[in-house]
């Protein structure tokens, strides 16, 4: 119920660790584009902010060359939100022409607990780097997304152990023609969820998203609520992926999705993470497999009852 691992790569690129003020002046780094950047510091009793990091990185590497960039811990993310990571990232745009991908808040459970992530209004970064394809947010708490407008940005994820309805329904309202690809883990009330399925009509009817490939709608307590509303749901006829998992989808859920619209056009289904019965498991791939679909049924959980379900990630 926690993340574990930082991130392997981002939109394509193996991730490399920028190395700490104390590390060797003359250690070799990669070519600035080969890469995409994690730049972070320790997440407690840091001896560097994460700003000054960020000032060395920009001296140290050819900026006009990097296409990934990975903001991991800043000095007490429990306590603190990314104001000054944010300031320093605007405020270098000019220098990162090339820049197609961010992600903000690459941290661990060891460095900080996804729900204790402090967040902001992350909008203003968003509009400001109108050359991103890519962007990812992890945390929930003070997370805002206000009048997001962007005309390239194809991926958008919002990583998240209990997110606000507010912050849902700011991204329906969103202006993102080009968006492809949109992953939002919406968590469970323990931790500030509080979304309903109507909150969600602007994503289940697309008409806000025309470029939509690839929906991820997981991590969620109301996982069989989401199944069934997606039973009938525009969006699903045009979609690639469809991805429903880390929640605590059960057979009711599953049962009305393949009641629902045909789902044999997509290429890939993820509910891993699920409470599936075997019978179930078995009709999902027997109605799915034969059409060329990729079906995701691992990490099966056996308690059948709602109130003892929990989802993959919350605290």
């Amino acid at each position: 119920m926690t993340v574990s691992t930082h991130k392997q790569e981002l939109d394509g690129l193996p991730a490399f660790d920028f190395p700490d003020a104390e590390a060797e002046p003359e250690a070799k780094l990669p070519d600035a584009g080969s890469v995409a950047w994690r730049v972070s510091v320790d997440a407690y009793d840091s001896e560097e902010e994460w700003e000054s990091a960020f000032a060395r990185f920009l001296k140290a590497v050819d900026t006009t060359e990097v296409r990934a960039l990975i903001v991991g811990s800043w000095s007490e993310a429990y306590d603190s939100e990314p104001e000054e990571v944010i300031a320093a990232i605007l405020a270098a745009s000019d220098r990162l022409p090339s820049l197609r991908a961010l992600f903000v808040g690459d941290i661990t459970y060891e460095e900080c607990e996804i729900s204790w992530i402090n967040q902001m209004e992350i909008a203003p970064l968003i509009n400001g780097l109108p050359r991103l394809h890519s962007f990812g947010v992890r945390g929930g708490q003070g997370l805002g997304m206000t009048g997001i407008k962007h005309e390239r940005l194809r991926s958008l994820t919002v990583e998240t152990g209990g997110l606000d309805a507010d912050v849902v329904r700011n991204i329906g309202a969103a202006e993102l023609p080009a968006l492809e690809h949109l992953d939002i883990w919406l968590g469970v009330s323990w931790y500030g969820a509080n979304t309903i399925v109507a909150d969600l009509d602007p994503f289940l009817t697309g008409a806000r998203l025309p470029a939509l490939k690839s929906l991820a709608l997981r991590n969620s307590e109301i996982q069989d609520d989401i199944a069934a509303a997606l039973a009938g749901a525009p969006v699903v006829a045009r979609l690639e992926s469809l991805d429903l998992s880390m929640g605590t989808l059960g057979d009711e859920g599953a049962e009305a999705l393949l009641a629902g619209q045909p789902l044999t056009h997509l290429k890939k289904l993820d509910l891993h993470h699920h409470y599936l019965s075997e019978p179930m498991q078995k009709r999902i791939r027997a109605t799915l497999e034969p059409a060329g679909v990729v079906v995701d049924l691992s990490e099966g959980e056996t308690s059948g009852r709602d109130d003892s379900r929990y989802t993959a990630v919350a605290e």
